[in-house]
């Protein structure tokens, strides 16, 4: 027998669609994926979220979520999903625990952020390493810090922390920007805002300090070290939204955001609904994805009524 829904991904998107869906009596199935919980399982103090006046720990917020979820009935399964077949109804949905048949499906797989691979990036997460300057940056109110990227992603975050910090240095790769002319414009003309050219990071420091103290720099011509003082590094080298599974079924853009219809949350096939970062290239907040969430459930809730 069919399932009403299927909710693909455990973050704010999922959650929230979840919480709809139990709400109007549809019973969802809400596959967790290989990180339940999403990316803010690995942030600390989330400020920005509605509700919390003292603000709350990310992998709290996703917990209260996830019980607030079941409270309405809906069932968790903590699984991974190895492929989906979206060509005719009712969908199929694979994962690591079995097979299942739905009349709707809700994708909220999210986006991941691409990291430099340093196991001091891992170790010093949420110590003043972060992915989201908007989520962050708050923190390091008159301090020095470094964003790490040359595209209009990193140089629109050095423009957004120049608000808290004392100094901000954008390193890049190369000697030259990416972002487009008008960002480089306004990062260059802000006074707060240094170049370190030509580098790349080698080490993020200091593990043995439990904090971010500083980073280690190569010269990739050259080949000189060098090292930058500061207590705060943003990785802003791209996101990848967590598409793989569903190319060559649903309509994604160049970068591989699932791509949604105009004042809906409806994909390219009818029946599958996109919400969050999943489909999101923009904005990437936790609450945005809450509230697109929100309309998915409403969406499904809605389609199934007519059909």
């Amino acid at each position: 027998m069919a399932e009403n829904v299927i909710v693909l991904g455990s973050g704010p998107a999922g959650y929230t669609a979840a919480i709809y869906l139990a709400r109007a009596d549809l019973k969802p199935l809400l596959i967790t994926g290989v990180q339940p919980g999403g990316q803010l399982t690995i942030t600390t103090d989330v400020d920005n979220f509605p509700g919390f006046a003292d603000g709350i720990q990310g992998p709290k917020l996703m917990e209260e979520m996830r019980r607030q979820a079941e409270r309405f009935g809906t069932r968790i399964m903590n699984a991974e999903v190895s492929s989906v077949d979206l060509k005719q109804q009712p969908f199929v949905i694979n994962t690591s625990e079995g097979s299942f048949l739905t009349k709707r499906v809700i994708v909220s797989t999210g986006a991941s952020a691409q990291w430099l691979g340093l196991d001091a990036e891992t170790k010093l997460m949420g110590k003043g390493v972060s992915g989201c300057a908007t989520c962050d940056g708050f923190f390091f109110r008159d301090q020095e810090v470094a964003v790490v990227g040359g595209g209009d992603t990193a140089l629109e975050e050095a423009v957004f922390l120049t608000r808290f910090a004392k100094r901000v240095t954008i390193v890049h790769r190369r000697d030259e920007l990416r972002a487009s002319k008008i960002v480089q414009d306004k990062a260059k003309e802000n006074p707060k805002i240094e170049f370190a050219w030509s580098k790349v990071v080698v080490d993020i420091l200091d593990v043995k300090a439990g904090r971010v103290t500083g980073l280690k720099l190569k010269d990739v011509r050259s080949g000189d070290v060098s090292k930058l003082s500061c207590t705060g590094v943003f990785i802003a080298i791209g996101h990848k939204p967590n598409t793989e599974i569903f190319k060559g079924q649903l309509e994604l853009d160049d970068k591989g955001y699932v791509v949604t219809k105009k004042c809906t949350m409806e994909t390219s096939v009818p029946g599958v609904f996109a919400a969050g970062d999943v489909q999101d290239p923009y904005y990437r907040q936790a609450i945005t994805a809450a509230g697109s969430g929100c309309m998915a459930a409403i969406d499904v809730e809605r389609s199934l009524c007519v059909s």
